[in-house]
């Protein structure tokens, strides 16, 4: 594996738990979320976390990934 998709996997895996575990303290410990959002001002910011870190996150991923697929197929 090069050196530059590594950096890719772990960047990505970094982005990606922080928004699942930004999620699962909203979900949890700060609250909860309901038909109207989170219950606490905690709990908007882990949400508004989560939001932004999953979605970056999954696609650095993917382009991880792929260029993971790339690097062995050379």
């Amino acid at each position: 594996m090069r050196e530059d998709t590594r950096k890719l996997l772990k960047t990505g895996l970094a982005i990606f738990l922080t928004g699942a575990v930004a999620a699962a303290l909203a979900m949890t410990a700060f609250g909860g979320i309901g038909r109207q959002g989170p219950h606490t001002n905690s709990g908007w910011l882990a949400l508004m976390l989560a939001m932004g870190c999953l979605p970056t996150g999954t696609l650095t991923l993917l382009l991880a990934f792929a260029k993971l697929n790339a690097d062995r197929n050379r």
